[in-house]
């Protein structure tokens, strides 16, 4: 029987995500671009909630392309907060276009949003050996870090636990635990 990380539970959705996406080393500007608003679209939310809407973000939010949602104006955060198929949070949808924003200046200091982002964790995956789910932190000196970073550019819903989130699904960080099937695969995909 295949062993997972807990708490992905049964819901083939979760599962899917589980297995074949959290936590494997992302490196496309666009997808970290989407991993990073859909953290923190989760706020106060469960992430299958965010799961079940993650295609209705795609569209609303033009396949996460930065330089499309920066130049968004005030309409489009009304054409937003009228879109059912996504968080209809004011807050969650100005930071978005505001982080797309930040996004453009960071590619123009770092090159790219994937040079300054995995600069958190030396340009290399962290693999962690956790037995049990209560032994993952929530936050680490590393999302610590880049938080503060992240802020101090005007970024919003990027506090150490959405940005320690962030890690763990771009495979920053690999935290499943040990009897996770997934572990050891995600150890030999390198960074």
């Amino acid at each position: 029987m295949i062993q997972r990380c807990e708490w992905c539970g049964t819901d083939p959705l979760y599962v899917a995500y589980h297995d074949g996406e959290w936590g494997v080393p992302a490196h496309d500007d666009r997808h970290l671009f989407e991993m990073l608003i859909l953290e923190g679209a989760q706020a106060g939310l469960s992430w299958l909630t965010i799961l079940r809407k993650r295609e209705a973000y795609r569209r609303a939010f033009a396949g996460f392309d930065a330089e499309t949602v920066a130049a968004w104006s005030e309409a489009d955060v009304a054409r937003l907060l009228a879109d059912p198929g996504i968080v209809r949070n004011r807050l969650k949808v100005e930071s978005t276009i505001r982080n797309a924003r930040g996004v453009l200046k960071i590619r123009e200091e770092f090159g790219s949003l994937d040079a300054y982002l995995w600069r958190f964790v030396d340009h290399a995956p962290r693999h962690n050996a956790w037995r049990s789910l209560a032994e993952v932190p929530a936050r680490t000196e590393q999302s610590d870090a880049m938080s503060k970073d992240l802020k101090r550019r005007g970024f919003n819903f990027v506090g150490s636990t959405i940005c320690y989130a962030f890690m763990q699904a771009v495979g920053m960080v690999n935290d499943h635990v040990v009897h996770c099937f997934r572990h050891d695969e995600i150890r030999r995909l390198g960074g």
